[in-house]
Parts: C-alpha cells; structure tokens; sequence
C-alpha cells in the first residue's frame, strides 16, 4: 500500500481507501457479515482510512465501522459527515447546538472519542458563503471532538469558496473519466492551499466498469434507480450526473483503457491516482471481491502522456456537455 499526506492534516492515508455508502443500504440489498468481512481485508490490505456519513443507512455504516476498527482506532483514520439528517437549506440546521448533536451522535456510533476528518455533507452555496458554519466546527475541533474538517461539495465553485477558510483541510469531489472538470482549476487551488482532495464516486456509479447496458434496471432501493434524474438528491451523485443510456454509451467507447490493465475498473481507478494533486480515491464495495479488484489499480500501469491527452480531449468533446449536477 502506498499513502499520501491527506494536506496539512497530518495524516498520511491509504491511497486506495473505501467508502462506506454502499454497505449502508442506498445500493440495493446489502449483506453486514460481508460488509464486515471486506472491511477487514481491506484493513489487513493497509487500507487506514475510511468515509462515511450519518446519513448511510441512517448511521449504520458508521456502526460497522465501529465493529471492524475495534482495537485499532489509532491506526484507522475515520472521516464521516453531517447536515443532510436536517434540512441543508436551514441556518439552523448548522447552528453550534445542531451540528454538536450531529457530532455526539457520530461519536457514540463509531464508538471514539474523535473524529479524525469531519465533513459537511454537501451543503448549498449560501451557507458555505455565509461561513457560520466553520467557527462551530472551530470550536469542535478546539475541544478535541474533531482533528480536522473539510467540506463534501458538488461543485467546483463550491469548492473554490470552501478554499477561502484556511481551516478546510480537506474537500471531498465527484472526479473522474467522466467528471474531469475539477482538473482545470480545483485541483490546484486545493493543492497550493494544501488541502487535500477526496474523490468519490471514482467509477461514475458502476458505468466506468464496462459492464451495464442501455436496458438494465436497479432495484427500488438503490439510489440509481430512485435519483437517476436527482429526483432525491443532486444527480451529479448519481452516474456522475449523465443520464444512464448515454453514460453506458460513453463507456463503452473508454473499453480500450482496460488494454493491458485488466479491467476497466483497475484502469479508471489508475486514472485518478495518476492525478499527483489527489490525495486518495474512495470506491464504495459490498464484498470482499470488491474490495480485492479495487485494491488491484494500485499494481496496473499508469497513463502515458498521449493516452491523457486523448481522455482529455474526449471528456471535453464527447462528455462535458451531457453532465448535469452543477458542474
């Protein structure tokens, strides 16, 4: 395993690391013994940090996490968040007594006495402009609930305005083959800022696998069916905001990155991590196999220069135009 400095955090994390929506429940059916048994090779792997939210299954996920870093609390870096229990358009719901709440509730889930990166979970501009929320997640921090905080955004823009507060240590982003624009002016804002970037959603909700087709359907409980036109939520948080036929059309025409690499799935992870300004990517999983393919990117070739010229110039002319979500 190999780890980057997660910015001026002081935390140096697993380069792969995991996210922990899918085992919450928002994915289809779910299973906790193999959640936990994923969790536990992803560990023995040296995978040391983990993302979650409160809102994963209504804490679940951080419960489980609870269960498989028992022991190991100092070695493993747990990054969780806060707002979307309430409502994200309220000031109040990013008031000291609110977000308090909400941390307490996260601590006794994970069962620890700190949380090592808290993270506002993709709040709307206006409250990230207004910037109350930040001196409340300054006071947090002075007690010793929290070690650092950043910001879940959904935006470039929103990350730009996180980057005024020199506090935000850390923004976690939709980035990746077919989500590229944080590369033109994000990524080396956050860098020369030395906060570090999280890059979720690294496989576009499963098309940058290969393996959909236009006609496949999801079950009722999984967010790609129930948010595919961001009916829930944003839907750039869902397909990385393209519409599901498209999305599968345009990966299809990526298959030739798995040449050599193994997959396509090894490949667009590659991708990201040859991305000297991202700190570490965060795919979700559900087993164990997943666990294991992910992990296997680390050991695929990287991108030449004119295979990233050519990505490039496809997201812009084939990609860019049919994202939705903010960006």
């Amino acid at each position: 395993m190999k780890y980057r400095a997660l910015g001026t955090t002081g935390m140096n994390v697993s380069e792969i690391s995991f996210g922990t929506w899918a085992i919450g429940g928002s994915w289809g059916q779910v299973n906790d013994e193999e959640s936990l048994a994923g969790l536990a090779r992803a560990i023995e792997a040296g995978v040391n940090f983990f993302d979650t939210a409160d809102v994963y299954g209504s804490g679940h996920s951080e419960e489980l996490l609870a269960r498989a870093t028992k022991g190991c609390e100092d070695d493993i870096h747990i990054a969780t968040k806060f707002c979307r229990q309430g409502d994200i358009h309220d000031p109040a719901t990013y008031s000291e007594a609110a977000v308090r709440a909400y941390c307490e509730a996260s601590l006794k889930r994970l069962k620890r006495e700190r949380i090592d990166l808290y993270q506002i979970h993709c709040p709307p501009l206006a409250i990230l402009e207004a910037g109350h929320v930040f001196e409340v997640l300054d006071k947090l921090q002075a007690e010793g609930k929290i070690r650092s905080y950043g910001v879940s955004v959904e935006t470039v823009e929103e990350g730009l305005v996180c980057l005024r507060n020199p506090n935000v240590k850390a923004l976690q982003v939709i980035f990746n083959l077919l989500r590229q624009k944080p590369l033109d002016e994000l990524l080396p804002a956050a860098h020369a800022q030395g906060a570090g970037i999280l890059v979720r959603l690294p496989l576009a909700s499963g098309l940058l696998t290969g393996k959909f087709k236009e006609t496949d359907t999801f079950a009722a409980s999984d967010h790609r069916n129930y948010n595919r036109n961001g009916d829930s939520f944003n839907v750039g948080e869902t397909f990385g905001g393209l519409p599901f036929e498209k999305g599968v059309q345009l990966s299809r025409e990526l298959a030739w990155i798995a040449e050599g690499r193994g997959s396509m799935a090894r490949a667009a992870l590659r991708w990201i991590l040859d991305q000297e300004q991202i700190t570490c990517v965060i795919p979700g999983f559900k087993n164990t196999a997943q666990i294991e393919d992910n992990l296997s990117a680390m050991n695929v070739p990287s991108f030449t220069a004119a295979e990233q010229d050519r990505l490039r110039l496809f997201y812009k002319q084939q990609v860019h135009d049919y994202i939705r979500g903010g960006y």
